[in-house]
């Protein structure tokens, strides 16, 4: 029994019936005595038995399974936090239950489409998650045509597809105005691409907070989420003649290379520039000088999505669900502006 795995017909010749009073008696179905159903659930237990998933799938049509495509370059993945917190949440809430993750990781938008269509034809998943949803992004549309149930990690701009979602924009506008109150006019927010629909609201928040607040040298640039191009973005920006006294990073690994750049250049951090990050990390709090974060309830936001899609597949009606609100937590890169950073650069 240790070379292989154990069937039906092992169990009822360990309990001495037919394989068909074993398959009533692990399916709850009438045709054994309770004598005899306890005996081969005891037997089941010691042999390790679990029922097939492909007879599961035959029998109910199901794959016990949800997809998930991380549309990332590995080299982002492997050093950003913000995906292993959401696979945490989604683990977190399938751990109880029979449905598994099928995670794949890729950076070409064709293969992750394909996937989609190679898992639904295969019955590999009974639904998906969608994360960084794009601007007239092809797979909404892919996954209308399939009719495959999915849920979208990203704010409610699609009524006819459920999604979890994190008020980005009220966080957006707090930063800001904590930047303001201690002192800082010259702000600007490195974003990630502007293809994603998340950094246009946030972006969008951020030049609405800024007008709203008198704020004329308030601007926003854009990079990858690596620390490569947060690092060539911070230089230029920081080397031009009148840097910013503050800065608000998309993500914790730019906002981390941005400290760096800070360091080579000899600029003080936070007594000539201010630096915020966008998701609280171990990143940011293991940094000197700590970083002041947005803390966002990612793990949250990924059981969530799970459970909702989980719903969606049983037949339940599709929604928008909010998660608990971001967190802005100040640490020591975060100070007054002082007369020195307020002073041109020469």
């Amino acid at each position: 029994m240790r070379d292989k795995r154990p069937t039906i017909s092992d169990i009822a010749k360990a309990a001495g019936v037919s394989t068909g009073a074993v398959s009533y008696a692990l399916n709850g179905r009438p045709g054994v005595s309770e004598t005899t159903r306890r005996r081969v659930m005891d037997i089941a237990d010691r042999l390790g038995w679990v029922p097939s998933s492909a007879a599961r799938s035959l029998s109910d049509g199901r794959a016990n399974a949800i997809g998930l495509v991380v549309d990332r370059p590995a080299r982002e993945l492997g050093v950003e936090p913000f995906f292993v917190q959401l696979i945490a949440g989604i683990q977190d809430a399938l751990a109880d239950g029979p449905t598994a993750l099928l995670l794949q990781v890729t950076d070409d938008a064709t293969a992750e489409l394909e996937a989609y269509r190679r898992w639904w034809a295969g019955r590999r998943v009974d639904g998906v998650l969608l994360a960084d949803l794009r601007a007239d992004d092809p797979r909404v549309d892919l996954v209308r045509e399939l009719g495959l149930p999915t849920v979208v990690l990203a704010e409610p701009v699609l009524p006819d597809l459920p999604c979890v979602w994190t008020d980005d924009e009220s966080a957006v506008a707090e930063v800001v105005e904590y930047l303001v109150a201690l002192g800082h006019r010259r702000i600007v927010r490195v974003a990630g691409p502007d293809t994603f629909v998340h950094t246009r609201i946030r972006s969008k928040a951020f030049t609405e907070a800024a007008a709203r607040l008198g704020l004329r040298d308030a601007r926003a640039v854009h990079a990858d989420y690596s620390d490569e191009a947060a690092a060539r973005v911070t230089r230029r920006v920081l080397t031009g003649a009148e840097p910013p006294t503050a800065m608000v990073f998309d993500n914790d690994v730019m906002a981390v290379s941005a400290l760096a750049v800070a360091h080579e250049l000899g600029i003080p951090v936070p007594d000539r520039l201010s630096i915020v990050a966008w998701d609280d990390s171990a990143l940011c709090r293991l940094v000197r000088p700590a970083l002041t974060a947005v803390r966002r309830p990612i793990a949250e936001r990924g059981a969530t999505a799970v459970r909702l899609l989980l719903d969606v597949i049983g037949g339940g009606e599709p929604r928008h669900v909010k998660t608990s609100d971001p967190e802005l937590v100040p640490r020591s890169s975060t100070g007054p502006v002082s007369d020195q950073a307020l002073s041109p650069r020469r």
